[in-house]
């Protein structure tokens, strides 16, 4: 006989009575932790506001170094200190940089100098005789002509003349945007010539080994997922650009490279950069042709390019690597950009990755991993017996 006999409830229905076991009570929420969560979400979304200038580049120098640390260690084993591969890695991306730069210079100052005038001209266009808005004119001539042969004092036509356009906009940025590439250079560059030292400072906060060997596959799984990302959506990214400049040369566009170049580089926004990109092409064709047949063909040309490597090319090559949840892609694109504008569409989706990754590895925050991934690993309840 047992001495003290195990707590049972016992619940009885028309089958007969099953025993059940008391569950163990759940710890209780503290009343604050809700409020405290909150508070602390506004908190970050207001810090995210406010050190946009420092973050921005911080977090892409801390992204940099996790996708070059498998090429330093592959040097490493060749006998390249990490310091000398940790310059060959930011001389390279710098001279990229530049050596772009000095291609695009020209052209994208003129570009950004005339988006007045193509706007202005795409507008006489539209409402101008033979325009598609031709009557919305005529009708807007004949109201003024009315209310004034009835005595009534027309609107004045103001004109207001500023200095700062949109190019003297873009070109006032300009230096703070060349600090903060500098900023993230410096920064790649210390982090990656450190070596493995900032994942053994990671290691070594941790206490229990399971914790240790945890931390340090979490470190290489970021490091496999942003590298597999990157290096797939560059290649697609480039040749997307080939196959739009060829398009765009067929459709005998002024500048097809550049109008290629341009779809390169905002491929890496998702979703916005399409749009963007297939919008400027149509403007560029309409106001060469006149014709704004030419210019939704040129658009319908451009983004059915994209939409083929959204739909197809993209889930091929990466699907199976990448798992993410296209809702929380789009949501995660527009947050970034309502908090750091372009280069936080940028980062978005690299930073998603990041914290699937982290949420996977962390039992407590599995769920939220399950939730930012697709739908590809679900197995129903009914198929789980």
């Amino acid at each position: 006989m047992s001495a003290t006999p195990e707590r049972v409830d016992t619940i009885r229905g028309d089958a007969g009575s099953t025993e059940l076991a008391a569950a163990p009570a759940r710890p209780k929420r503290h009343p604050l932790a809700v409020p405290v969560t909150g508070i602390f979400i506004l908190l970050l979304i207001q810090a995210l506001f406010f050190a946009a200038e420092f973050l921005i580049p911080v977090t892409s120098a801390v992204l940099g170094y996790f996708i070059l640390n498998a090429p330093r260690r592959g040097l490493g084993r060749i006998g390249v200190p990490a310091p000398v591969a940790a310059a060959l890695f930011t001389v390279t991306i710098g001279l990229a940089l530049v050596f772009g730069g000095m291609m695009a210079a020209d052209p994208i100052q003129n570009f950004v100098t005339d988006i007045p005038n193509l706007l202005s001209q795409v507008m006489g266009q539209l409402t101008g005789p033979g325009g598609p808005f031709e009557a919305f004119t005529v009708a807007a001539d004949a109201t003024g002509e009315v209310l004034a042969e009835a005595g009534a004092e027309r609107p004045m036509q103001v004109e207001v003349v500023s200095d700062s356009g949109l190019a003297s906009t873009v070109f006032a940025i300009a230096p703070a945007l060349l600090s903060q590439v500098v900023f993230a250079m410096c920064l790649l560059f210390f982090l990656t010539a450190s070596g493995d030292l900032f994942i053994q400072k990671a290691v070594q906060v941790v206490d229990r080994f399971e914790d240790k060997r945890t931390t340090v596959q979490t470190i290489r799984t970021i490091e496999a997922r942003l590298g597999n990302y990157l290096g797939a959506i560059t290649l697609i990214n480039i040749g997307l650009g080939v196959v739009i400049g060829a398009a765009m040369w067929w459709w005998d566009l002024p500048s097809p490279w550049l109008i290629g170049l341009m779809a390169t580089v905002l491929n890496f926004i998702p979703f916005v950069g399409a749009v963007i990109g297939a919008g400027i092409a149509g403007i560029i064709a309409f106001v060469s042709f006149s014709d704004p047949w030419a210019g939704l063909g040129v658009f319908a040309t451009y983004y059915a390019l994209t939409s083929i490597e959204g739909q197809f090319v993209t889930p091929a090559l990466i699907g199976t690597r990448l798992r993410l949840n296209v809702t929380m892609v789009f949501l995660s694109v527009a947050f970034f950009a309502w908090t750091w504008s372009v280069m936080g569409m940028v980062v978005a989706v690299p930073m998603l990755i990041v914290v699937k990754v982290i949420c996977d590895a962390i039992p407590k925050f599995r769920k939220v991993g399950l939730f930012l991934g697709d739908a590809e690993g679900f197995v129903p309840s009914e198929k789980r017996a």
